[in-house]
């Protein structure tokens, strides 16, 4: 597919058939970024128009800096958020129906681009807030494998109080395919990220916030609420918090190069991922087709450890 030219609007709105842009200039110049239902029957995960547009989007703010053009202004953004339109699914993470059929078809140039999109959406994602821009993420249900590693790409996460984490990848002879290990081991260190990655487990809002991966939470319906007290609050103190974040920027950044190794990795696994795996994804797809999404829903493997 052909990737997406995005250009900065002149208005306060964007808005396309798979994201919804607007800058909220009464809350500290919030630029809040939505993503859309996918259309009747898909599954709510990066599929590849979202990734398409979610990418030019965030490509560009990290290009042209932290900015909006609105009514002929150009405008700084204070605060991004990121969130999804669905009631129940931040984000079921990467679309397992095209790697399915990628595995299948023995694509591995369309593999390795699909994942390659993800790795360099979450890296810009992750570092487009620069000097001047904090990024939240606001996750109101389930958000797992991609979908995990997209929330804990943000400065700080937000989640209602029966959101859902987890890396389901192992199930099928996988592993998160691009920054999993680099963004859990900047809240947790490696050793516990590791068990994270490997256990199959679906954590609780709950107990991710106990572990230090969430930052706050807020009871279901009120999670637009939350961010906005979150930013009122924060935006009192910006300059010396702007400070504090460029600080942790350095300290921890994310290796662009381990990231790449990782998609290299990961697409060579799953080029080769045995009859068994796959016959595991197909269930997954399955699963995620129907839309289930309480833990009594999951495989054996993850109930048993949730």
């Amino acid at each position: 597919m052909k990737a997406v030219d995005f250009v900065l609007p002149t208005s306060e709105k964007y808005v396309s058939d798979r994201i919804a842009v607007e800058l909220d200039t009464a809350l500290s110049n919030t630029l809040w970024v939505t993503m859309k239902k996918e259309p009747m029957g898909a599954t709510q995960n990066f599929s590849l128009p979202l990734l398409h547009h979610l990418s030019a989007l965030i490509h560009t703010i990290k290009e042209h800096g932290p900015q909006w053009h609105a009514d002929g202004n150009t405008i700084p953004i204070h605060y991004a958020v990121m969130r999804s339109e669905h009631p129940d699914y931040f984000s079921l993470g990467g679309d397992l129906n095209h790697f399915r059929n990628c595995i299948r078809q023995q694509d591995k140039s369309g593999l390795y681009h699909y994942s390659k999109l993800c790795l360099d959406m979450l890296y810009d994602w992750a570092s487009c807030s620069g000097d001047s821009m904090t990024t939240i993420a606001l996750v109101q249900g389930r958000a797992l494998g991609g979908g995990f590693e997209a929330a804990l790409s943000a400065d700080f996460l937000i989640a209602e109080e029966h959101s859902e984490f987890g890396f389901p990848e192992i199930m099928f002879g996988l592993f998160p395919c691009t920054g999993g290990m680099s963004l859990l081991a900047r809240r947790v260190g490696v050793y516990q990220a590791e068990r994270m990655m490997t256990n199959a487990r679906i954590y609780s809002a709950a107990e991710l916030k106990e572990m230090g991966v969430i930052d706050e939470i807020c009871p279901r319906g009120e999670g637009n609420l939350a961010v906005t007290k979150f930013i009122s609050n924060h935006a009192k103190r910006r300059v010396p918090r702007l400070m504090v974040q460029r600080s942790r920027h350095r300290i921890a950044p994310l290796d662009y190069a381990e990231l790449l190794t990782v998609v290299d990795e990961w697409v060579e696994v799953a080029m080769a991922l045995p009859a068994a795996e796959l016959r595991m994804m197909d269930m997954l797809i399955m699963m995620q087709a129907g839309g289930r999404k309480s833990s009594a829903d999951l495989p054996h493997e993850t109930r048993a450890q949730a």
